[in-house]
């Protein structure tokens, strides 16, 4: 009896330690329950190397390709947008794909185009160097100053930024503040109010909000890309307030670079407009029928020859 317990428990044994066999040659090898050490599901989240979404570092497919975001299935409605595909479905609504081009700037000369979703790419490092060049060269707020807009930008700024920069910007939030009886913030939060952050352009604040800065963590996922230009537009009406000046959807009298009051952007646009040089009588019939080569010379040297001459004729102006 003892001898039989001692063959069955050496076939078990053996029958264990060959499930867990290592692949070699051509032999794929075997692993007892590899579900239980192995996921087979994708892990969305991560786009470098994750070992424990994979059999072994021999896999042929990639894990960051199977983390990467695919396309959308068809007939996805993109959040917050349901209304504008259920009023299509009403007798006599409006044409969703109309709706959504006006939301994507395709009509209107003042309108921005913008992915529903709120995301835009940003192509600068969180690093001082890239700090810095986002700070010289982010200097127009794409969107122009509105009351809604200044609105939103308030109530997103006192749900985010407030807390610590204080509801007037002056960087006496609550965490930091007298009436907090248990204050112990680390570091003493931004005043937009006084120094260079007064004077600061625009892409400073922008590259703050996407990465943060100091003690104080980023909020892109938080906001997105016209939130976060709202929030901005927020702060330089509370600059505006502190220095006496005006900054609303009528006029911006605390710096011109800083917005574009709504107002203003109709005329800006019919000047613009107005201002473009329009091609003498003609001028293109001559072109195209000699062939000239100052006629192409523009183009050849560059893909975008055509845009580039138009930027030129305005300099000139």
């Amino acid at each position: 009896m003892k001898n039989i317990k001692h063959i069955a428990f050496a076939i078990v044994a053996v029958i264990i330690l060959h499930a867990c066999a290592p692949a070699e040659g051509d032999f794929p090898g075997s692993e007892y329950m590899p579900d239980m050490g192995h996921s087979v599901a994708q892990e969305a989240n991560i786009h470098n190397y994750y070992y424990y979404n994979t059999w072994d570092s021999a896999s042929v497919i990639k894990l960051k390709d199977l983390s990467s975001p695919g396309l959308p299935v068809e007939g996805t409605m993109p959040r917050g947008y349901a209304g504008t595909f259920f009023a299509e479905m009403a007798e006599g609504g409006p044409d969703s794909d109309e709706v959504m081009a006006q939301h994507n700037g395709v009509k209107g000369v003042n309108n921005i185009a913008v992915p529903v979703n709120g995301h835009v790419p940003y192509y600068y490092k969180d690093t001082e160097p890239e700090r810095q060049r986002a700070t010289a060269e982010l200097i127009d707020n794409p969107y122009p100053i509105t009351e809604d807009g200044l609105a939103r930008g308030e109530d997103l700024y006192n749900k985010f930024c407030g807390i610590c920069h204080g509801e007037k910007g002056n960087g006496v939030g609550y965490l930091v503040s007298e009436e907090n009886p248990n204050v112990a913030y680390p570091a003493q939060p931004a005043n937009f109010l006084l120094g260079d952050l007064l004077t600061a352009s625009n892409g400073r604040y922008y590259h703050a909000i996407m990465y943060g800065k100091n003690v104080m963590g980023g909020y892109a996922d938080k906001m997105n890309y016209e939130e976060r230009w709202q929030v901005i537009h927020w702060i330089r009406h509370l600059q505006a307030k502190d220095q006496g000046a005006e900054y609303t959807a009528e006029t911006n009298t605390l710096n011109p670079t800083f917005g574009t009051p709504a107002s203003q952007m109709e005329s800006l646009a019919q000047r613009a407009t107005d201002e473009a040089p329009m091609p003498a009588e003609g001028e293109q019939e001559g072109d195209a029928e000699h062939g000239t080569d100052e006629s192409h010379g523009e183009g050849s040297h560059d893909d975008t020859g055509g845009d580039h001459s138009g930027d030129s004729s305005h300099g000139k102006k």
